[in-house]
C-alpha cells in the first residue's frame, strides 16, 4: 500500500510539473479559455484539478483536431518569396545603374575637359611661337 501511494504521489507531481512547464513554454497567443498568467496560477495553486483543467481547456489544440484554429502567419520560405527582399534587390539594382551611369558621365566631361585644355595649350603655344617683339634680325 505505501508502495502504491507513492507511485501515485510520484505520478500526480509528474503531471503538475508537465501541465506547468507546457504552460509557461506555451505562447500567449495560443493560450485557450483565460490567460496564461492565469493557467500558471491556477495549476499552482489547484494542483491536480489545475493541471488537469490545462489538459482539457487551456493548452493549444494540435493543428488536426477540428475547431476555430488560428491560421498560422505566413513567412516567406525562399528569399526570392520575400517581396521585401525583391524591392531591396530592385533599389540595390537601380542604385548601382545610376553609380555606373554617373561614373560614366564623369569620365566623358573629364575628357572632353582635357581636350579641350589640350587645344588651348597649344593655341597658346603657337601664338607664343608667332609674337613679334622679340629678336629682329
Amino acid at each position: 500500500m505505501p508502495r502504491l501511494l507513492l507511485f501515485l504521489i510520484l505520478v500526480a507531481v509528474a503531471v503538475i510539473v508537465y501541465a506547468l512547464i507546457d504552460c509557461i513554454m506555451t505562447k500567449a497567443h495560443s493560450v485557450r479559455s483565460i490567460s496564461k498568467p492565469a493557467w500558471i496560477v491556477t495549476i499552482i495553486l489547484v494542483p491536480l484539478l489545475g493541471a488537469g483543467l490545462w489538459f482539457l481547456f487551456g493548452r493549444a489544440r494540435p493543428s488536426g483536431t477540428p475547431g476555430r484554429a488560428r491560421p498560422a502567419p505566413r513567412h516567406p520560405t525562399a528569399p526570392d518569396d520575400d517581396p521585401q527582399f525583391l524591392r531591396n534587390l530592385e533599389a540595390k539594382r537601380r542604385q548601382e545603374a545610376r553609380q555606373k551611369e554617373a561614373r560614366r558621365k564623369e569620365q566623358e566631361l573629364r575628357a572632353a575637359q582635357e581636350k579641350k585644355d589640350r587645344a588651348a595649350q597649344q593655341k597658346n603655344d603657337g601664338e607664343a611661337d608667332n609674337e613679334p617683339g622679340g629678336q629682329t634680325a
